[in-house]
């Protein structure tokens, strides 16, 4: 039997900013796609129009363009199996929303909202806090299953507002494997008649996703665990629509838990304990609150993908570090965890800043560029470059590269004058005065030749050299910080150190 190419797909809702939690089954999904041979579909899944936000598909699309994970086929490129939005092939929902009805597995249900609330209110009074219209509760409603063909029929003719609800059977076995989770097993009377067909003739996800999987031949179906209650509605619809051989094979993802392991990560958390939760900024447009994104933040794409890539899968190596290149020779789905994966943000930094180790120069210059440009700072790209070389292993972000270099753009507007004022001698500052003089005399001004003359004097002097080296620091920088202070001169040069010596002189004597 032939074996069918392996196609994935990533079905966000456009309702907002993108969890990290949804980049990470995006990168499963790739992982696994790319391994295979595959290919990786984005689908977007705006039925809920009640919910939709303008703005947000293009926010998801620039979101996976950052990460490097840009699918094959979607809304924008289209392909073989579009529409690529459900709202655009909303038409074709309905023709199996009424197959099933005329099986007996769905059925139409014409009560109204009023009809609905007093249904809850009786229950609640009952003790049931949770009503569901189940397999009990449907018998007492206005549905296809308590009316008569010829009342159910008259209230269709006279285009009465209804749904279709899937019939779910009483107390049946339905299982099925996942393939993190081995054999899993629901009875179906834990399970309510969920709507599949709205009002408004538009399907709700459980419908749509069948009939799309279907329909764009999808092989393997990555979601977060939190979807497995509706598994068992899937299951049964791929059965009840004689699909059942080409359903694709799940894999539930474990939870991003809290960093206390309490609960899903939400972006409440994030705000609470100052991390982002978002891959890139998000602005909603109807309320223009800002919610910050990793992007945004100074994390490399790379940092970001391999951070959560082990939220949940390790290869057993003990390797931390991972290309994407390597990750998809490597990804297997028998190493992801059932568990949920407590989210470090120290971790995360920890990734980021291995990654702006390893970067190269150039490419970090350009991300500085916009930080200069703000500042109204302009600097040769060799320059920058050259600063950005010196910072960077301090930096765990790509912004600090500006907290960690900015006095190589500008003269500090503060001198630590304090830390020099107590030990500072006539002797101090004159060998500084001197020194800066005898810069003319030097073959070549870089950090070399500037250490040899600078101990050589202080030698003379009879001054250590030690003592020397925190005040020229404080003139060049402003602070007790930086790179190797001979390197911050030579990246100066001479006219720009010299001028930061006779600036900081007077204020110290």
């Amino acid at each position: 039997m032939e074996q069918k190419k392996v196609r994935v797909r990533f079905a966000p809702s456009p309702t907002g900013g993108l969890h990290l939690g949804g980049v990470r089954t995006v990168l499963f999904n790739y992982l696994f796609a790319k391994q295979q041979g595959g290919e990786f579909v984005l689908r977007i899944e705006d039925t809920d129009q009640t919910r939709f936000v303008e703005g947000a598909e293009e926010y998801i699309q620039e979101c996976l363009r950052w990460c490097g994970l840009e699918p094959d086929e979607d809304p924008v490129k289209g392909g073989p199996y579009g529409p690529y939005r459900q709202s655009e092939r909303k038409p074709m929902y309905r023709q199996y929303a009424e197959q099933l009805v005329n099986a007996g597995y769905a059925y139409y249900a014409f009560d109204s909202p009023e009809e609905l609330e007093a249904m809850r209110e009786v229950e609640k009074a009952k003790g049931n806090h949770a009503p569901q219209y189940n397999q009990t509760i449907r018998a007492t409603m206005r549905n296809s299953l308590t009316l008569s063909a010829a009342e159910t029929a008259e209230l269709l003719e006279k285009g009465a507002p209804h749904v279709v609800r899937i019939n779910m059977p009483v107390n049946e076995e339905v299982s099925f494997t996942d393939m993190i989770r081995g054999t899993v097993t629901f009875n179906t009377s834990t399970v309510d008649d969920k709507v599949l067909l709205k009002a408004d003739g538009m399907p709700t996800y459980h419908l749509a996703v069948v009939v799309d999987d279907y329909l764009m031949k999808i092989t393997h179906a990555f979601r977060g665990e939190e979807w497995l209650p509706s598994a068992p509605i899937h299951v049964l619809l791929w059965k009840y629509l004689g699909w059942e051989k080409d359903m694709p094979q799940w894999a539930h993802l474990p939870l991003i838990l809290k960093p206390d392991g309490n609960g899903k990560l939400s972006k409440r958390d994030g705000d609470r304990l100052g991390f982002p939760v978002y891959a890139m900024n998000w602005k909603d447009p109807k309320t223009g609150d800002l919610t910050k994104g990793f992007r945004e933040m100074g994390f490399l794409p790379e940092a970001f993908i391999n951070m959560l890539v082990m939220l949940g899968w390790n290869d057993g190596s003990g390797e931390e570090i991972f290309s994407l290149d390597e990750l998809i020779k490597r990804f297997s789905i028998d190493r992801v965890h059932k568990g949920g994966a407590k989210f470090d943000f120290d971790k995360a930094k920890w990734f980021n800043q291995q990654y702006i180790q390893k970067t190269d120069n150039a490419r970090l210059a350009a991300l500085l560029q916009p930080v200069l440009q703000e500042k109204g700072i302009t600097a040769t790209e060799d320059f920058v470059m050259k600063v950005t070389g010196l910072v960077k292993e301090r930096c765990q972000f790509v912004n600090e590269i500006w907290d960690h270099g900015f006095f190589f753009f500008q003269k500090p507007t503060t001198i630590d004058v304090d830390s020099v004022k107590p030990k500072w001698t006539p002797e101090k500052q004159q060998f500084f005065e001197e020194w800066a003089a005898g810069f003319a005399q030097l073959p070549d001004f870089n950090a070399v030749a500037l250490e040899e003359s600078f101990k050589q004097l202080a030698t003379a002097k009879g001054i250590k050299p030690g003592e020397l080296q925190m005040p020229f620091r404080i003139m060049l920088c402003g602070g007790k910080f930086g790179p190797q202070v001979f390197v911050i001169a030579e990246a100066l040069g001479k006219e720009e150190t010299i001028a930061r010596i006779q600036h900081a002189l007077p204020l110290f004597a």
